[in-house]
């Protein structure tokens, strides 16, 4: 194998779930070059990974799709890959597998993808051999597929030195702090302000602990209305791009998030998490570390995997405080 094409386009905890498969290929073929296409949004969560030779971005932000897509073409015209992997399992990604011009073109069975007209793209479509397993999981049997070992989980990532940035204040550095997420891709993922609120003051009250409040973009106001809430038990994080994000995770004693990038991110860097869990299962998209502890209500729901909450009783609202802090508890072994 002289040249592997990985593609993921995103998004973050997806890119951070496929990471694994690339460690895997990177050792069955340790001389193979190995390019990896990603959506412009997340380039930067690849900048951590050192075991690519290339990162391919296909912009999304600005020009008409074919415009794209020609301009993607050119780019990956500068290799001959033996084999490209599509780890997402849509018509999109299918299509930029395809376009790479290898030789052979992997991707899951019908079952297994997003948008079944993707398999049309491939030239060998692969089963996984546990539908119900973790993620991590499915995408580690693509690299099976091409003879890869898969028995061990590794994250080839590298995060930026603690003291390279400054994402936290002093006080925060000096004396312990736990990085609460309180935003989500979908509404249905996102625990309330107030409850994260009281978490912070339970942090600081009964472990001198202080939050940190990550955001992302577009969720600066509700991060903003968890500290605001918090009665200064609480203090928002300074605009972070992926590798400080990183960074500051790396210096927190615990993570505590719903279904997120920046949850999977921590989890990948070794830092303790408790994950929130409602319309999403935390067996196939929560933290995979036995010592990870998740709060539940994926067995209630009757939204699974829909962005919005349709019925009166929301899951994840039913998660307490009381249930998140004694999570905390079991996790810090406090």
């Amino acid at each position: 194998m002289r040249a592997i094409l990985i593609v993921r386009l995103g998004a973050l905890g997806d890119i951070i779930h496929a990471l694994p498969m690339a460690a895997a290929l990177r050792a069955r073929f340790p001389e193979a070059r190995m390019d990896w296409v990603v959506d412009e949004r997340y380039r930067d969560v690849l900048d951590l990974v050192p075991i690519l030779d290339r990162r391919i971005v296909l912009r999304t932000r600005s020009a008409a799709l074919v415009a794209r897509l020609t301009e993607l073409r050119r780019v990956l015209a500068l290799e001959r890959y033996d084999v490209a992997i599509d780890a997402q399992g849509l018509l999109k990604s299918s299509v930029v597998a395809r376009l790479s011009g290898a030789t052979r073109v992997l991707g899951f069975s019908a079952a297994h993808l997003r948008e079944r007209s993707a398999g049309v793209f491939y030239t060998e479509r692969h089963q996984p051999a546990d539908p119900a397993a973790h993620v991590i999981h499915k995408n580690l049997s693509l690299a099976g597929a091409l003879g890869s070992d898969v028995s061990r989980i590794s994250f080839p990532l590298e995060a930026p030195l603690p003291e390279s940035v400054e994402t936290v204040s002093p006080d925060a550095s000096n004396t312990g702090f736990v990085v609460l997420n309180p935003g989500a891709g979908w509404p249905n993922k996102r625990w309330p302000p107030e409850c994260f609120s009281a978490v912070a003051r339970w942090l600081r009250d009964t472990l001198g602990l202080r939050a940190v409040i990550a955001w992302g973009p577009g969720d600066e106001a509700l991060a903003r209305a968890v500290v605001d809430g918090a009665d200064g038990a609480a203090e928002l994080s300074r605009p972070t791009t992926i590798p400080t994000l990183a960074s500051m995770l790396r210096q927190a004693r615990l993570m505590v998030a719903g279904d997120t990038g920046p949850a999977h991110l921590a989890a990948a860097l070794g830092t303790p998490v408790v994950g929130l869990y409602g319309p999403t299962d935390p067996d196939r998209n929560g933290p995979w570390l036995p010592e990870d502890v998740t709060v539940s209500r994926f067995s209630r729901c009757r939204c699974r995997y829909r962005r919005r909450c349709r019925m009166a009783g929301w899951c994840l609202g039913e998660a307490t405080v009381d249930d998140v802090t004694a999570a905390i508890r079991e996790r810090l072994g406090t």
